[in-house]
């Protein structure tokens, strides 16, 4: 394994928080620019799995997502999924 994907075996582990703040701090690095060559390859890789990480959590979130139904009195009666119509 190289030392890049070493570094990133941890994202897997993270909470969506702690991902997308730590993306966003990367992208503040990357947007002023006086980071070296190597240094910002590093971080942009770090950056990219960080990403993939929040996206996954937020596509499992999206699932979870329930629409509370009502009776016609308007009194909620239960849930259903999100999608359904």
């Amino acid at each position: 394994m190289t030392k890049e994907k070493e570094s990133n075996t941890d994202v897997a582990n993270l909470p969506f928080e702690k991902a997308l703040a730590e993306l966003e701090a990367i992208v503040q690095r990357l947007e002023k620019g006086d980071v070296a060559l190597e240094e910002s390859i590093r971080i942009y890789e770090r950056g990219e799995a960080l990403k993939r990480r929040c996206e996954a959590l937020l596509r499992e979130a999206e699932a979870r997502v329930e629409k509370i139904t009502r009776d016609a009195a308007g009194k909620p009666v239960g849930t259903e999924p999100l999608d359904r119509d």
